[in-house]
């Protein structure tokens, strides 16, 4: 990999302050830091995720697109 030398950092800072805007560049530093700094606690940390999925009860079957009419049995003629 190339190492990026000054006049390529100041091309690089000078897009991102055309893209982003100069107001918006230190909130998007900021998220970044704190993404990494997020990412290196949790794998820094042994806290095992214990993940369980439960289902609501809803009262119809959510297969069912016909708002609780089956399309394919025929209505009782009367």
């Amino acid at each position: 990999m190339p190492h990026l030398g000054l006049g390529e950092l100041i091309v690089i800072l000078l897009l991102a302050v055309l893209v982003f805007g100069a107001t918006r560049l230190p909130q998007i530093g900021e998220g970044m830091g704190k993404a990494i700094k997020n990412f290196k606690r949790g794998l820094a940390s042994n806290d095992d995720i214990e993940v369980s999925i439960t289902k609501k009860p809803t009262g119809s079957d959510s297969n069912d697109a016909g708002g609780g009419r089956n399309p394919e049995r025929k209505q009782p003629s009367g």
